[in-house]
């Protein structure tokens, strides 16, 4: 089989920054005064700047979920490189602009390129390690020499000001009790955000520069034995039981009951991330025999600060990496799905701190209904 490097990444962070104080200019304000819970939702999550696809002047998006992943493809086009080089084009995506067709056919449909290969990975955080697994595996069979994986969201589309309802006192007090609350529909604005990141897949290295080979990617889920979690489009009965969007008797009960706004069920979160994520640790060290003390740099894709502590319990007491080899670039960033591993990478291998033999190893977990996923590489020299 072949080999696989990323041989280049970039990146689409729609307009200029914005920093904790201007948040609620640019969604909106829910309600005849200012968030009382958005200082104790920052507080708690650790993020200072994050990017929304909004015009604050108009409230209006400025781009599309497809624009912005076609955005970031263009990034990687260079001398040795050209959009008409694509073989396959494989877009993970939790937020594409509708429902059919595909994310990826409307970002082939922006770049314009010459025919090829393209396929969507649906879920949610995992769905951009999925698009790169996908492109991976193309070529190590030989289907492809070039390949482009993408990773993008377009969550203020779901975060303005218009889809909430005002605050009340109790559930402020609630969230200041209860941290994690923050993850439910009416707290999640104040955690999510917008980008779209792209890896250029190769069967070959880097002429010049570094390149990182793909030793393995691996994801396991855990829906056999949890329920689901983190959703949109469907919402949950009295039973518990997730009911999708087309079980509604009308558009009127749908909009009520705000079913297409992205939800989180606080009561499974923690407990749900804790078993699933030792479950994958414990599956992957089982499956690759891989040893901490041979991970160099350690990526850790978290939804907020509140977790960080979380993630490091969740690795076997044998087999834990020290904080110390950790990198995340969650808050200057922001939480921004299926692209935050790509933008973990790409500033990493940008950073000039990456020598050739460093081993990375990225963990992507994911609540929609609890699924794991890691992805190894190695740094490599030019040619190698």
């Amino acid at each position: 089989m072949a080999e696989v490097f990323i041989t280049r990444l970039a990146s689409a962070l729609p307009n200029a920054p914005v920093d904790n104080d201007d948040i609620e200019a640019v969604l909106g304000q829910v309600g005849d005064r200012p968030s009382r819970a958005r200082a104790l939702v920052l507080r708690n999550n650790g993020i200072r700047r994050r990017h929304y696809a909004i015009d604050p002047a108009t409230g209006t998006l400025t781009h599309t979920n497809a624009q912005l992943t076609a955005e970031a493809v263009r990034g990687l086009v260079g001398d040795d490189f050209a959009l008409d080089d694509i073989d396959v084009l494989a877009c993970g995506t939790s937020s594409p602009d509708q429902l059919m067709p595909n994310h990826a056919v409307m970002v082939h449909g922006e770049l314009g390129q010459r025919s090829c290969e393209v396929v969507s990975t649906s879920g949610i955080c995992v769905s951009g390690v999925m698009s790169l697994k996908y492109a991976d595996l193309a070529i190590r069979a030989g289907q492809a020499s070039t390949a482009v994986a993408t990773g993008s969201e377009l969550a203020s589309s779901f975060m303005r000001a218009g889809n909430f309802a005002a605050e009340n006192a109790a559930r402020v007090a609630a969230l200041e009790k209860r941290p994690a609350l923050a993850f439910e529909k009416d707290f999640l604005r104040w955690m999510l955000s917008d980008g779209a990141a792209a890896a250029l897949l190769r069967d070959r290295p880097n002429p010049a520069g570094l390149s990182l080979q793909i030793e393995w990617i691996d994801q396991f889920s855990f829906a056999n034995e949890l329920q689901p979690c983190m959703y949109a489009g469907a919402d949950k009965d009295a039973t518990g039981r997730l009911v999708g969007w087309r079980e509604f008797a009308s558009a009127q009960e749908i909009a009520e009951r705000s079913v297409m706004s992205v939800k989180q069920d606080v009561r499974l979160l923690e407990d749900g991330i804790r078993y699933s994520a030792r479950a994958g640790f414990e599956a992957m060290i089982a499956r690759r025999g891989i040893a901490a003390d041979s991970v160099d740099w350690y990526l850790p894709h978290y939804s907020s600060a509140h977790f960080r502590q979380v993630m490091f319990e969740v690795m076997p007491e044998h087999w834990r990496i020290p904080q110390s080899r950790w990198f995340t670039n969650l808050s200057e960033r922001g939480n921004v799905g299926s692209a935050s591993m790509y933008l973990m990478i790409e500033e990493l291998l940008a950073s000039g701190r990456l020598t050739p033999g460093q081993r990375l190893l990225c963990f992507v977990p994911e609540s929609g209904r609890f699924s794991i996923a890691f992805v190894c590489l190695r740094v490599v020299g030019a040619g190698a």
